[in-house]
């Protein structure tokens, strides 16, 4: 009896996140997805959001609708994927970029660059433009990958709305731009299309952090703004697969909130810029 008690007073919130983990078991389970080591809070609210969107009245529901609706589970795997990226987004990560990385580069025959969790994009062509710029594009491959199928057709279509261009025009400019931004791209019904001879060595391609493993060695690997997502165990799972993908002396840039600092790996970097999270692979 005293453990019947202690479930009937358990507190809403107890329960809500016993709903909440039945879900993304469910998910797990059914679908392949790994969703169960996101960051709680966030998750929870892309949840509560699905569900208001479907017109549910509780998680359980939602979970029903998940198993039994595979375009219910479309658009929840897009509520759960963060698409917030920009044209050289931190225009001082990629002007650091351009004058300390570049030179280490340089000295490679070839450049194999990984843009983890690739969203829209829009970071992807704007290393393209930077390695364009830099003499280097030729002899680099750059493979962009991401969870999200949909955000991936963005990024492979190249197009961005026209009245992003002069936010990302700012940007590259304090970048170190060395030409007329508009140079890249060509005007098209409200959006712009980028030159493809700037996609010609991008592979985009569907990539999970979560469950998949490594697919080839880079020389930089760039993951910026989607560990903040993930709870510390699974930031410790991603942190072991960008090391092992990550040739020595290679170059692990993070996003501006997070570190290795608190990882297991953090004593095989040294720390090429703290302020930008750069690092360099060292054992």
């Amino acid at each position: 009896m005293n453990d019947i008690k202690t479930a009937f007073t358990s507190s809403p919130e107890d329960l809500e996140k016993i709903t909440i983990n039945l879900l993304l078991q469910g998910i797990y389970e059914w679908y392949g997805y790994d969703y169960r080591d996101y960051a709680y809070h966030s998750i929870r609210r892309r949840i509560w959001h699905r569900v208001h969107a479907e017109k549910l009245n509780s998680i359980l529901e939602l979970l029903d609708k998940v198993l039994h609706h595979p375009d219910c589970m479309q658009r929840l795997t897009e509520d759960f994927s963060i698409n917030v990226t920009e044209m050289f987004r931190d225009p001082s990560f990629f002007l650091y970029f351009r004058k300390e990385v570049i030179p280490i580069l340089r000295t490679y025959p070839s450049i194999r660059i990984w843009h983890a969790g690739c969203s829209t994009g829009e970071e992807v062509y704007s290393m393209a433009i930077l390695l364009q710029e830099e003499g280097l594009y030729d002899k680099t491959k750059i493979y962009a990958t991401d969870i999200n199928t949909k955000v991936l057709q963005t990024a492979k279509n190249g197009l961005f709305p026209i009245s992003n261009m002069k936010k990302y025009t700012n940007n590259y400019l304090e970048a170190g731009g060395k030409r007329a931004f508009s140079e890249y791209y060509k005007v098209t019904n409200h959006k712009v299309k980028f030159d493809s001879s700037l996609s010609k060595n991008i592979v985009f391609a569907q990539h999970n952090l979560v469950t998949d493993r490594s697919f080839n060695e880079f020389h930089v690997i760039l993951c910026r703004n989607v560990l903040i997502y993930f709870n510390k165990d699974l930031q410790a799972k991603v942190h072991e697969l960008f090391h092992e993908s990550l040739a020595m002396f290679g170059i692990l840039g993070l996003g501006d909130k997070e570190t290795i600092s608190f990882t297991n790996k953090a004593d095989c970097y040294k720390e090429l810029s703290g302020k930008q999270k750069l690092y360099q692979k060292i054992k």
